[in-house]
């Protein structure tokens, strides 16, 4: 699998995971002994895990797109960048319902096996990005 196809294949799983709710889809990607880590997160989860995160996000942000703002590949390693936008309608992240447009951006280093599974994804959110419009 080239770079590019790599690229194409964090892509695919962000937009089926985040922007489509397409979770079983999406975990069909991950390698058997798939982590996600997020500074949002005290713990790894795995797969199982991460579908439940996803699930509890989308609940409560039904409006959320996830924009890619640039996508890097070397190797066996990938980074994008991208911002989360949307509105919190129930509780979530921490963060009370409200009405305004929240704006995170988030970097995420994703790793993948030889057989090009998704083996670990590793996201760090960019808090003092964390904006609301007026």
């Amino acid at each position: 699998m080239s770079l590019d196809d790599r690229k194409k294949l964090a892509c695919q799983h962000i937009d089926l995971v985040w922007n489509k709710g397409r979770l079983a889809l999406a975990e069909q990607l991950h390698s058997r002994d798939f982590l996600y880590k997020s500074s949002f997160i005290g713990r790894p989860l795995g797969s199982a895990g991460f579908v439940q995160m996803v699930q509890d996000i989308r609940l409560a942000m039904p409006d959320l797109q996830v924009v890619i703002e640039e996508c890097i590949a070397e190797g066996y390693k990938v980074v994008t960048w991208s911002t989360l936008i949307g509105t919190i309608q129930k509780p979530a992240l921490g963060y009370p319902p409200s009405d305004k447009v929240l704006s995170i951006s988030a970097m995420a280093f994703w790793t993948f096996t030889s057989g090009n599974e998704i083996q670990e994804i590793c996201t760090m959110f960019n808090m003092e990005s964390f904006v609301t419009a007026p």
